[in-house]
């Protein structure tokens, strides 16, 4: 029994068994939490080598249907922990409650940058995300300011995490091989539980400076300002040029701009 790739899906079944070790061993149960739960494992070459680390708790999350069967053959130890299901639209909280839980895989390309999204959604619970992602995305989410890679997904991750873009991976290991290369990143939950800003303003104010990244930040937050003055040092800059905590100060200048102060 096999398991055909689906392009709908995004599937590229990795066949390396070394790469999918190497990949496996990046996991590194940051904060102490040792339950992983797997997004598309497919036909399971990801999930051979977390099973290894037996302290682990792994649950498997997949909404190929033919999938499904072949993990409950193949891997029987995982018991109920293998679950039918959208990761980006599945309750999560059925499954883990308030429990923290690390996230894994070798994402389909297609929704890759959804998954990360979902994730920050739930970052004070998973502590970790480690994967393989299309390496223009990896290296986008790994990236420092002052390039054009640099944007809106690098801010809002590196907010909440630390990451590390772990290794390259060649087309040749997978079936279909993709048109491009694969890069593997590890994300680990950094120390700021909460932010100093609104939240919602900080995340409305980095999108709105990278969907016109061209400009300068005077022209891209014109519309939080409501025609009054308003000064600061990042007017005059383009958006790849500022860190995560320059956004934190904008923000919080805006924040106080709106309630009436300078």
């Amino acid at each position: 029994m096999s398991v055909r790739a689906k392009k709908n899906l995004g599937q590229h079944f990795l066949i390396d068994k070394n790469v999918s070790k190497r990949i496996a061993d990046q996991f590194d149960s940051h904060m102490d939490c040792h339950r992983v739960l797997e997004i598309g494992p497919g036909m399971g070459a990801l999930t051979t080598y977390l099973l290894e680390k037996t302290e682990n708790e792994v649950w498997v999350m997949d909404i190929d249907r033919d999938s499904i069967p072949y993990l409950q053959e193949h891997f029987p130890a995982l018991g109920d922990r293998i679950i039918e299901a959208d990761f980006l639209k599945v309750n999560l909280a059925n499954y883990f409650g308030n429990e923290p839980f690390a996230v894994v895989g070798n994402f389909p390309y297609n929704i890759s940058s959804q998954i990360l999204f979902r994730c920050l959604e739930y970052r004070n619970q998973i502590p970790e995300i480690m994967g393989m992602f299309q390496k223009e995305v990896a290296e986008r989410v790994a990236e420092k300011p002052g390039t054009k890679t640099y944007g809106i997904i690098s801010v809002l991750l590196q907010t909440f995490y630390d990451i590390k873009y772990c290794f390259t991976v060649d087309e040749h290991v997978f079936n279909p091989p993709p048109k491009v290369k694969s890069g593997v990143i590890r994300l680990t939950r950094n120390k700021r539980d909460a932010l100093p800003c609104n939240e919602k303003l900080f995340f409305q104010v980095v999108k709105a400076c990278f969907n016109q990244r061209r400009k300068m930040i005077r022209n891209s937050i014109k519309p939080f300002l409501e025609g009054r003055p308003f000064e600061s040092r990042f007017l005059e800059i383009r958006p790849e040029r500022l860190s995560v905590e320059d956004f934190i100060e904008l923000t919080l200048s805006i924040e106080k701009h709106k309630e009436g102060g300078v």
